[in-house]
């Protein structure tokens, strides 16, 4: 039996994970107790020690990721809810962090249950939850949290030229400042930026669209980038490509 604790400032969306968790895991989940600000959530974890709590994302003035920083172990699995809130969810999917979208689905939280009830031991790591509390900060503030040899780096997503594969690392490059390193594949990347005004022309290239300076259209195609770098764009990927520079010039 997984011991829970529901922590939600809106008593409609408690109501909806214990009505599921009826419904869907009455012999697999067991909610022994809710809270509905960050002190009672904290507390309740303390005396209860559950197995998982169902975390909603903003409370009150706070956020989910408040509470988890008052832990310096987290050993309990968490399963974050959120209202769709593009930058939660990117943050999320980056540090491979379990959510459910509100209101949340039927199919969705059966299929979360039997995430948790194969695990064994609290995943993912605490690391992984500052990992996603920077990204979910930062990418509201049009920033990206970028982890090198020597710690992290914050810098404005538009000062990004462009993004390129080597091998399980991705390497930034920049306007005005040296190339960076990070160790996450481009799609990681690819899955966030993407919204953010860029493209991916290539398995290996994603590029800001802002300083692409032209397109070279061949048996081989290319875009010339505004610091006159040029990067193949795949076959495969061509059409969408020029599909999306002819709506940003229209």
């Amino acid at each position: 039996m997984i011991r829970a604790i529901i922590i939600d400032d809106e008593a409609h969306c408690t109501s909806r994970i214990e009505r599921l968790v009826a419904d869907y895991a009455p012999g697999l989940i067991e909610i022994v107790d809710t809270a509905s600000d960050i002190d009672a959530a904290y507390t309740a974890i303390n005396v209860h020690k559950p197995d998982c709590i169902f975390l909603d994302v903003q409370i009150h003035d706070q956020t989910g990721f408040d509470l988890l920083k008052r832990f310096e172990k987290i050993d309990f699995q968490v399963v974050f809810a959120t209202a769709y809130e593009q930058y939660a969810i990117q943050a999320f999917r980056f540090s491979a962090i379990d959510y459910l979208l509100k209101p949340v689905d039927p199919d969705d939280f059966v299929q979360t249950v039997e995430r948790l009830s194969q695990r064994t031991t609290a995943e993912p790591s605490t690391g992984a939850f500052e990992i996603a509390s920077d990204h979910f900060q930062n990418l509201k503030n049009g920033k990206l949290t970028v982890a090198t040899s020597e710690g992290k780096e914050i810098f404005d997503i538009p000062d990004i030229v462009h993004c390129e594969a080597a091998g399980n690392y991705t390497i930034f490059t920049f306007k005005n400042r040296k190339p960076l390193k990070d160790s996450r594949t481009l799609k990681k990347y690819d899955e966030i930026l993407t919204k953010h005004g860029f493209f991916r022309i290539h398995s290996a290239h994603l590029v800001n669209l802002d300083y692409v300076k032209r397109f070279e259209n061949g048996k081989n195609s290319f875009v010339v980038l505004k610091d006159n770098s040029k990067l193949p764009v795949s076959t495969r990927r061509k059409d969408d490509f020029l599909q999306r520079l002819a709506e940003l010039s229209a």
